[in-house]
């Protein structure tokens, strides 16, 4: 039997994941917010133990019953792992899936959960709903490569985004195997982007909000969703370093990039 992690567990996890957004400069200030979903959570009262009742953003109906912890509006995402309680908040969703209960500590330093919870929530419930997840994770943030290249018309494409970042290392197409989304800009926060970004991130494990920045989901862990994000960031990277040195870079050709995937059972409609 697989022993659950322990809410302590999932906070630190939270941090990890905070600390390495950060490390790659893909969140400045209190920009990015992460949250988790979880089907039970044990001891969440004694970590959070203030009790309050709120109006969801939307309705999320496959989430009665469930717990998500979030971050806060403002907090930032390298702090997490100092004071992982002051910077987050958890919400366990009522049966009507329209009201929830947040509780939080009494080191709480944010007046509201981020301004992106409407994205979040959205994604978890219609992730839930399909698969009936235990475990659910979902990150925002600004990874400045890549969030550089989709200010870009030639490259605010599905194909000419993966074309561009997925030839520069053999792990991509490994770690990337179903690419990732391009969303044309629209308003953070609003109802559009929501709707548009749980639509992509159904096809895709990490969708870029043109002119903004990423959101990825993992059904593993808070990390392994910002492993999306450094792997693409990473190849954004190299795309902009090669712009810079004139196109020279001849990066790994299709017949290369498919050898990888063929080495390692990776099914991708990006091979061409």
């Amino acid at each position: 039997m697989t022993t659950r992690p322990t809410i302590e567990e999932y906070l630190a996890n939270m941090g990890a994941g905070g600390a390495r957004i950060c490390e790659i400069d893909a969140s400045e200030a209190g920009a990015g917010n992460i949250s988790i979903c979880v089907d039970e959570l044990p001891r969440v009262r004694e970590v959070f133990p203030i009790s309050e009742r709120i109006q969801l953003p939307l309705p999320a109906h496959n989430l009665a019953g469930r717990t998500l912890l979030v971050t806060g509006s403002g907090r930032r995402l390298r702090q997490i792992s100092e004071d992982p309680v002051a910077a987050i908040g958890a919400v366990i969703v009522d049966a009507d899936g329209v009201h929830a209960e947040m509780l939080t500590s009494p080191r709480r330093a944010f007046e509201k959960l981020t301004s992106e919870f409407n994205s979040h929530l959205g994604v978890h419930d219609d992730q839930v709903g399909r698969r009936n997840l235990p475990f659910h994770a979902v990150v925002h943030a600004q990874p400045p490569h890549l969030t550089h290249l989709s200010h870009i018309p030639a490259y605010r494409s599905d194909r000419a985004m993966n074309t561009a970042i997925l030839r520069w290392e053999p792990e991509s197409i490994v770690a990337l195997s179903q690419g990732i989304g391009v969303l044309e800009f629209m308003v953070p926060g609003s109802p559009q982007l929501m709707e548009a970004n749980v639509a992509r991130l159904r096809e895709f494990e990490i969708v870029l909000w043109s002119k903004h920045g990423t959101m990825s989901r993992s059904d593993v862990s808070v990390t392994r969703a910002v492993d999306r994000v450094e792997y693409a960031e990473t190849g954004a990277k190299y795309e902009y370093m090669n712009v810079l040195a004139g196109g020279k870079g001849e990066g790994l050709l299709p017949e290369e990039i498919r050898a990888v995937a063929d080495a390692f059972g990776i099914q991708s409609p990006w091979l061409s």
